[in-house]
């Protein structure tokens, strides 16, 4: 199980470590997930996500390489910018990674998998790079991504760091720390406003404490995931995954049609040409008790889609649901939801559960 370089200051701080992706993180701390999360969407809290991987991309064949390899176009955007983009299954478009790049430099991009599958999507970058004058190499043990957000981070964090924080959302710029130099990107997980810096090992714990000292209170992966599910943002190996297209998800804003040829195009083409035959939509139910993956949604008794994530919201009090269902079913349809063979009634709403930024 890989540890984070903050590994030791959570446990201080009496954490409850969980293994997630491989890695053992915190998923709360002694306040607990409700209050962390009710932080993030009041103030601002500060999470670790130092799980998350990194593959550093650089040479004069990195732009091409990452534009054959992913869906999104970086000619969107320049250096200096981050983009979210998607890694598919050659065979069936299938999402094997969504994915945050971040453009550093002309010729250098760090790009950003989920935890376990950060070998994948080196794998992947290495296969395209087809013998162009290019660079990858993972980096993640080298430094820790450290993630504030909320609606006053960047006023709690200009009064605390010696540096301003300035950088707009999904732009990415350089600074110093204790001689070390770091990345701030205008990106996060949450739907609130925010910032992720990646910090050396050598200073992460000193920055992590000097954030902590401006009264940031850490939060874990557990409101960093009802947070998420209130934003209606994407989890891999829930909403996105085996099976699961860039389509299925209704995330085709992420897929460049006219940039050329990429990895899974024509298997996502095929999907595209042949229409939809299921929609991710929003659920909500009355009550504590949280809808979970794998449960069935019926309309009028008959299934017509699969819960792929659940829980209860602390901003609304009452259940929320992301479910892949028929593409007839809309918001304002009444559904249910079998929960161990009792039917709650649920309804079908618009996304996100709870808007923000």
């Amino acid at each position: 199980m890989l540890t984070s370089p903050l590994d030791p200051v959570h446990r201080a701080l009496g954490a409850k470590m969980v293994p997630f992706g491989g890695w053992e993180m915190p998923l709360s701390y002694p306040d607990g997930t409700l209050e962390e999360h009710r932080r993030c969407r009041e103030s601002a809290v500060v999470f670790d996500v130092s799980h998350l991987g990194t593959v550093r991309v650089s040479g004069p064949g990195a732009y091409e390489s990452l534009q054959r390899t992913l869906t999104n176009d970086l000619g969107k955007i320049e250096p200096g910018r981050a983009q979210y983009t998607h890694l598919l299954d050659e065979s069936d478009a299938s999402v094997l990674d969504d994915i945050i790049v971040w453009w550093v430099a002309p010729d250098v991009f760090d790009v950003m998998p989920n935890a376990s599958n950060t070998e994948r999507v080196t794998s992947a970058l290495l296969d395209a790079a087809d013998g162009a004058e290019i660079t990858v190499e993972d980096t993640t043990s080298t430094r820790a991504i450290i993630a504030v957000q909320g609606p006053e981070a960047r006023a709690k964090l200009n009064a605390a760091l010696p540096f301003p924080v300035d950088v707009g959302r999904f732009r990415v710029a350089s600074f110093e720390f204790d001689g070390e130099q770091c990345l701030v990107a205008g990106t996060g997980y949450t739907g609130e406003d925010g910032v992720e810096f990646a910090v050396p090992v050598a200073v992460a714990e000193r920055f992590w404490n000097l954030v902590t000292g401006a009264g940031i209170e850490p939060a874990g992966l557990g409101a960093r995931d009802t947070l998420r599910l209130e934003a209606a943002l994407p989890l891999h190996g829930h909403e996105l995954g085996p099976g699961i297209t860039t389509l299925d998800a209704g995330l085709g804003w992420v897929v460049s049609w006219t940039k050329g040829d990429f990895r899974g195009r024509a298997a996502l083409e095929r999907q595209r040409d042949a229409g939809p035959t299921r929609a991710l939509r929003g659920l909500t139910t009355e009550g504590r008790r949280p809808p979970r993956a794998d449960q069935t949604v019926l309309r009028d008794g008959e299934a017509v889609g699969t819960i792929s994530s659940g829980n209860f919201s602390p901003v609304l009090g009452h259940g929320i649901a992301l479910a892949f269902v028929h593409p007839d079913v809309q918001p304002g349809d009444e559904l249910a939801i079998d929960v161990r063979g009792t039917q709650v009634p649920a309804r079908c709403v618009e996304l996100p559960f709870v808007a923000k930024h």
